[in-house]
């Protein structure tokens, strides 16, 4: 959910390592803020605290804290920062801030704060963004918080279900399953479902439209195996630019030492343009099966397609 945000203060320092003083004004640039020390070509231009959690750190150590202080360039008002996630977006005042960090690693005793209370809140509340779109921003300016919210494409391929004959269980299952999944881990998704029969020309046609919507990703069940139907992988293949064979060779080989019929899917995975593309089985256990070894790289499969270096 979007929500508008109070600029208290901006910040700047010339030099690493010591809190930052308030300015009247800052100015945002490609490579960060004009006159801070950690402006430059890199993930962490521009570092964000809320004033939540500054007034809730002074409640714990028994002293009031002055804007800069914890070393953030903007202080701001309306939620905790830490509740954004990489790749949300900061916008207003014709500026454009990409969310890349939450948190970083303390500095322990070579940070001020730290060595006089033995904590500090910037580690854990704070967030850093990249400048996508430059300008000018002050105390009283307002920023929107824009959630990234992941837009997905789910394609089940059955003749059967496709012409009325029996229900779709496969894709529904795939939704809910991600559904579950992304709540877990505090993200927002949009799917757009598609049922087809397994046609090479009405999977092309489909693909090609989410492609063309930028879909983050596109998830295909049924149409894997070597049945004279099957034509998923091939199809999916044309259109990827790069193939990540280890997560289907991997799921092909841990399930198949139980079950030899799992090593006959012929399912891949890779990306279209900036879009992710995996070919799942039609079964409902192999949709659960292949889920829960392809859900947990999800968030850092986005991120590396965002070119966003999270460790």
């Amino acid at each position: 959910m979007e929500k508008i945000l109070k600029v208290k203060s901006v910040n700047i320092s010339n030099n690493k390592g010591t809190i930052k003083l308030p300015a009247e004004k800052i100015e945002l640039t490609e490579r960060g803020i004009t006159g801070d020390a950690h402006a430059g070509d890199w993930h962490r231009q521009v570092s964000l605290l809320a004033e939540e959690s500054i007034r809730e750190f002074s409640a714990i150590t028994g002293r009031e804290y002055n804007y800069g202080e914890f070393a953030e360039n903007i202080t701001l008002s309306g939620m905790k920062m830490n509740e954004c996630r990489p790749g949300d977006i900061l916008e207003g005042n014709a500026i454009t801030l990409l969310v890349t960090q939450i948190g970083k690693k303390c500095h322990g005793t070579g940070c001020a704060i730290y060595t006089e209370t033995g904590a500090c809140v910037m580690p854990k509340e704070g967030i850093f963004a990249k400048v996508i779109k430059g300008g000018t921003l002050k105390a009283g300016d307002e920023l929107i918080y824009k959630p990234n919210v992941w837009k997905i494409g789910v394609i089940t391929l059955s003749n059967r279900a496709s012409a009325g004959i029996y229900e779709d269980n496969s894709g529904p299952h795939l939704i809910h399953t991600l559904e579950r999944y992304a709540a877990g881990i505090n993200r927002k998704i949009d799917f757009k479902y598609n049922l087809i029969p397994d046609s090479e020309e009405h999977l092309k046609a489909t693909l090609q439209e989410l492609l063309n919507q930028n879909i983050d990703m596109v998830f295909t069940t049924g149409g894997t195996g070597i049945g004279p139907h099957d034509i998923t992988p091939d199809v999916v293949k044309t259109f990827l630019d790069k193939e990540i064979p280890g997560i289907m060779e991997f799921i092909r080989v841990k399930y198949g030492a139980q079950k030899p019929n799992a090593l006959l899917s012929r399912g891949v995975a890779g990306i279209a343009g900036d879009t992710l593309i995996f070919t799942l089985p039609g079964s409902l256990g192999a949709v659960t099966e292949y889920l829960a070894e392809i859900s947990p790289l999800l968030e850092h499969l986005i991120y590396m397609r965002m070119g966003l270096d999270t460790h």
